[in-house]
């Protein structure tokens, strides 16, 4: 955005500011003047209503009324009311005079109309009203609202006493229709000197801007004919220009001067620049005296040091003679021998895989290029590829005893049916126990499939789930073996659903396996505890026991296929588990304290509308 814009804009803005205050302290006096002057004249209204009602009863005690029937008196009031001339003309042109008046009425206690503007309404129950109170006291965006939202109708209101007793109420109708027609040609009027207002100041900041920016629009220019191509700086050099002009030139012929060479630097800089940035491994090269000119972005991490500190420098500044990798490095330079795949460790506390090379050009040595890896990195990676080709060993041997497997099942699950159907005769009530039977066969039956097709992508039938029930399915499942190790399963759980996409069966199964180890984990008993919260757009699930946790040696197995540290354990359990999670895009991990228990932590995505319904519950707080 060019300076002129920002300084009208700047000017503007202040002007909008200010036109903003003094338009909002105007309507709003406006505004509280308005309807303070509409509460007097209902109230003037009214008291002269009660004066009137007042004038229009007579003695009782010089009629025939019994005064000490008070339903008498009453209906003798009523009928004085009624009949009153100049109450009645008093109540039919309150209306049609004052111009905000909307109805006006005289109500017994019972909140019957006795008299009314509206003929229609009289010996009627009138429907109650807010009290205008309520507006005129409201805050002034408040008022706005009530006036200009549909219309609306509200009361000034003053007690009745007539023969020295609790009457009624004369009730003064205020309607927000006629307080709307009445404010509105003002509210237009302020609002029409705002935008004019706005409009010259934005006219005025255009104009101080271009006046106070002249000459730097003059510099700029000039800028712009250094960057491609203007006069010469010698020709233009006459005389004839002053010191702001001699400024002006010198810009320019330098700029002219540095074009070209900053054109051809800068591609090869962003390109350079491009590639340390997206380079994995560290990568320093240096010059024949051993002068850095050029590192990679991943430098940083190994040595802990900004990269701007180590450009220009020698071997001899950057490396410490103090560390393992520095001793290493700095020997390699002062001998002028190259250093070949080594293993040590960095100034960061980093395991580094590092590499020297010295750049020959002929016989002479130009520069030196050094290569650092991340050793826990390539570990990792070569980890991942091992267990994925033990993962595939693993699911053809599967194949075969799956096989054997399935043909028992389907035995098993043909016999249940016509199991099914005589115990059907015999005792109807074995028809649940026999459904849970079936249940459990058809899940063993996927988790053979699983086991088929361990490696393969599964085809999942995801559906949207709450995890808490989910959760507790599982708890009641692993109920008995808890029981019969001892253990005590606590739940916590929020009171907000968390949802997720996620195949059921799978899901359960997988979380039951962890659940399963850790109940087994206690072998003298105690407490596991099954949490789940939120974590932003992810859902958390931790599974926590007290047992003795799981050794050093073997922590970087257990998720491998088959490897079990107990005596009857199949090794499916976790590595299922692993699997099931990474197809519902998620992730399991564990912490463990040898003595103290293991936390395992599953990862898994909040589903679409369990993220709209957080949202909204945020929103509401």
């Amino acid at each position: 955005m060019r300076r002129k814009t920002k300084i009208a804009l700047a000017i503007t803005f202040m002007v909008v500011v200010m036109v903003s205050a003094f338009s909002y302290l105007y309507i709003s006096q406006l505004l509280r003047q308005r309807l303070n002057a509409a509460s007097d004249i209902a109230q003037l209204l009214a008291q002269q209503i009660v004066y009137s009602a007042s004038n229009a009863v007579f003695d009782m005690s010089s009629t025939k009324v019994d005064t000490d029937n008070s339903k008498a008196v009453r209906k003798a009031i009523e009928g004085y009311l009624t009949t009153d001339t100049n109450l009645n003309d008093l109540l039919d042109s309150s209306v049609g005079n004052v111009p905000i008046v909307y109805d006006a009425a005289i109500m017994d206690l019972d909140g019957r109309a006795l008299l009314h503007s509206n003929p229609d309404l009289d010996g009627k129950i009138l429907t109650p009203r807010p009290d205008f109170e309520r507006l005129r006291t409201a805050r002034f965006l408040d008022q706005l609202r009530m006036i200009y939202r549909p219309s609306s109708v509200y009361d000034v209101r003053q007690s009745l006493k007539l023969n020295g007793a609790p009457f009624g109420t004369v009730r003064v109708g205020i309607s927000t229709v006629l307080l709307k027609s009445e404010l509105t040609p003002r509210l237009q009027h302020a609002l029409v000197f705002s935008a004019g207002a706005i409009f010259l100041s934005l006219l005025l900041s255009a104009s101080i801007s271009r006046l106070a920016l002249g000459p730097l629009e003059e510099i700029n220019r000039n800028l712009d004919d250094a960057s491609g191509g203007g006069t010469d700086y010698a020709a233009s050099n006459d005389g004839n220009h002053d010191e702001y002009g001699l400024v002006t030139l010198k810009i320019a012929n330098l700029g002219r001067q540095m074009r070209d060479a900053k054109e051809i630097f800068s591609a090869l800089k962003d390109n350079v620049d491009q590639l340390m940035a997206n380079l994995q491994d560290g990568l320093m090269l240096f010059t024949r005296d051993s002068r850095v000119v050029l590192v990679s972005a991943s430098v940083e991490r190994f040595l802990g040091c900004p990269r701007g500190e180590m450009l220009g420098r020698t071997a001899q500044e950057v490396f410490s003679n103090r560390s393992p990798l520095g001793v290493l490095l700095l020997e390699a330079f002062e001998r002028r021998r190259p250093l070949g795949q080594r293993e040590v460790e960095s100034p960061s506390g980093r395991r580094v895989q590092l590499s020297l090379d010295f750049i020959q050009e002929k016989t002479t040595q130009i520069g030196a290029l050094l290569i650092m890896r991340d050793t826990e990195s390539v570990r990792r990676l070569e980890d991942e590829i091992e267990m994925s080709r033990r993962l595939s060993a693993s699911g053809r041997l599967t194949r075969g005893v799956a096989h054997e497997v399935k043909n028992p099942i389907n035995a098993i699950v043909l016999h249940l049916h016509l199991l099914q159907n005589k115990l059907q005769q015999m005792d109807p009530g074995t028809r649940r126990h026999v459904d849970i039977i079936g249940n459990e066969i058809h899940r063993l039956d996927r988790v053979v499939q699983i086991l088929v097709d361990f490696t393969r992508p599964r085809d999942l039938k995801l559906e949207e789930v709450d995890l808490r029930r989910l959760l507790e399915d599982v708890a009641a499942l692993a109920a008995p073996d808890a029981a019969q190790h001892g253990v005590a399963i606590v739940r916590d759980f929020p009171k907000q659903p968390l949802l997720i996409k996620a195949d059921l069966d799978f899901m359960k199964q997988a979380i039951l396996n962890v659940v399963i180890n850790g109940i087994q984990a206690m072998s003298e008993g105690g407490q596991l505890t099954i949490t789940a919260r939120r974590d932003d757009v992810m859902v958390v699930t931790e599974i926590r026991d007290t047992g003795s946790g799981i050794p050093k040696d073997v922590q970087e197995k257990i998720f491998e296929l088959y490897f079990t540290t107990k005596t009857d354990g199949s090794g499916i359990g976790l590595a299922q588990t692993y699997q099931v999670m990474q197809w519902h895009y998620g992730t399991v991990d564990f912490e463990t304290r040898e003595g103290e228990g293991t936390t395992f932590r599953l990862r898994m995505p909040l589903a679409e509308s369990g993220l709209g319904a957080a949202r909204e519950v945020a929103t509401r707080t």
